[in-house]
């Protein structure tokens, strides 16, 4: 009876696909986004040069990719999880503008325990 109650609950496989899919799709576009002229002004404010934000950009897709692939997820997904706290911390330190990483800061908190589930979940 209570040997059940530390066994974690098996992973649903087409929740799970599901969400690795819109994380993948939001990660996709946001990385492809990074080449547009629209964030130079951005990535000029953060000093490193417009090569940052190329980085930056193949960076997201690249995690987004890998997050498609189940044996490559929780790479993926740890990739993509850096980023987002990198954005947050650049943001509010380097840029000096906290309020801009209501984005970043969050989604690098539900990566983090995103991966967390799964990780201790079978399967």
């Amino acid at each position: 009876m209570f040997e059940q109650a530390g066994t974690p609950e098996p992973r649903n496989p087409i929740s799970d696909w599901v969400l690795r899919g819109g994380i993948a799709f939001f990660f996709i576009s946001a990385g492809a986004e990074k080449f547009q002229p629209m964030w130079i002004k951005l990535f000029k404010e953060i000093g490193l040069g417009q090569w940052f934000r190329y980085f930056t950009g193949v960076v997201e897709i690249l995690g987004g990719l890998l997050v498609l692939i189940p044996w490559t997820a929780n790479i993926g997904l740890a990739l993509l999880a850096c980023t987002m706290g990198s954005a947050a911390f650049i943001l509010i330190f380097v840029v000096g503008r906290p309020a801009d990483s209501f984005i970043s800061g969050p989604l690098c908190i539900a990566l983090s325990f995103y991966i967390w589930n799964r990780r201790t979940r079978n399967g």
